[in-house]
């Protein structure tokens, strides 16, 4: 995840471009616009997802129908990225992902078998049957998401333009410094989300599953996991974490699907950090993933298991996307001197074996 995230980081810094203007500059459109269109396709199902999920975990704590959460949740996200900006909305809702490690403190206190722990940690066993595949590849495409490759490359091209470098030109090249910089930040992040998944699945297998929880349909009986640290307050925590991953993860699918539509259609000046009057089409991509994703729960679905077929998705769509990545940050000819290391490509090209051989499993299972 690390290797492939700093990939992304690295093309945007060298080239000055978003993913989706990397490949529209080194390939044709006919690699570009596939490309694009199964970042929307796994973003809008996860819109979906996000915001059913977040509008269960309402429904929980405050019994008002999670009919009405939904639209809420939709319409105040489009708001706060209209009348305020995303930076804003991250500095707000990043606090409250840290309840997250509420998972980390739960995970001690269920005492689970420890032998048994570091065993299945080491040695996983994976079944040949659809159920253990399809856990395999949502937990792969969870992970390793086709809108982070797109949201990291554009994010560092905004960090460009925050410094007054408008145009590509000005943009291409990266000091050894903003390089290491970047590994830095990008390898902290990806441990601390790799830890707390870790926690959230080990947490969960020592609640729920050992108590013979095995097929979770809704909010409330997920949110049973963290009862042994919190009691009857196991729903507030757990709703409170879901709300703020939601708000900071909604605006950033539905951000990466106009960021990669916006430079491969070649819109000009398309940018969250811009007001949608001056960037009227990058908003309505943002606005129509949104409504689209929001159609998809009003349609019936399950939220839970949106949430965990949306990670599926995401599974079986992120393996071309990884190839077109390490190929890109591996060419001369876009990265110049700034190529990948044969370490980072062998883990990418690991990355795309893996993640490619676990959706071929899963859909010849």
């Amino acid at each position: 995840m690390a290797a492939v995230q700093l990939m992304c980081a690295r093309l945007g810094m060298v080239t000055g471009r978003g993913l989706g203007g990397a490949i529209r500059a080194r390939y044709s459109t006919w690699v570009l616009w596939p490309a694009c269109l199964l970042l929307i396709v796994a973003n809008v199902f996860n819109i979906g997802a996000d915001l059913g999920g977040m509008a269960d975990a309402m429904q929980l704590v405050t019994g008002v129908r999670s009919y009405y959460w939904t639209p809420f949740f939709a319409l105040l996200i489009a708001g706060l990225l209209v009348w305020t900006s995303y930076d804003l909305i991250a500095r707000i809702f990043k606090w409250l992902t840290l309840v997250l490690f509420a998972y980390v403190i739960t995970a001690f206190l269920a005492r689970p078998n420890w032998v048994a722990v570091f065993q299945g940690t080491f040695v996983p066993h994976v079944e040949w049957t659809r159920p253990s595949i399809s856990v395999l590849v949502g937990i792969l495409g969870t992970t390793i998401s086709p809108y982070l490759f797109f949201w990291q490359a554009s994010e560092e091209v905004e960090e460009d333009r925050k410094r007054g470098q408008t145009t590509v030109a000005q943009r291409r090249g990266a000091t050894s410094q903003e390089l290491v910089v970047a590994r830095e930040d990008v390898v902290t992040g990806m441990f601390y989300s790799n830890l707390v998944m870790f926690f959230i699945i080990l947490t969960t297998s020592a609640t729920l599953h050992a108590h013979g929880i095995r097929d979770i349909e809704t909010a409330k009986q997920a949110a049973e996991a963290l009862r042994p640290l919190a009691g009857s307050g196991a729903y507030w925590l757990f709703t409170l974490g879901l709300v703020g991953t939601g708000m900071l993860g909604v605006p950033v699918l539905a951000g990466s699907c106009a960021y990669a539509i916006a430079e491969a259609a070649l819109w000009r000046g398309a940018s969250l950090s811009k007001k949608p009057r001056r960037a009227p089409r990058f908003y309505l991509v943002i606005g129509g993933a949104m409504l689209v994703g929001l159609a998809l729960d009003f349609a019936g679905l399950n939220a839970v298991k949106m949430l965990f077929w949306s990670a599926v998705l995401n599974g079986i769509l992120a393996p071309p996307l990884v190839v077109l990545v390490v190929m890109l940050t591996s060419d001369k000819k876009v990265m110049g001197t700034r190529v990948n290391s044969r370490t980072a490509r062998v883990l990418g090209w690991i990355c795309a074996g893996v993640m490619g051989a676990a959706a071929l499993a899963l859909l010849f299972t």
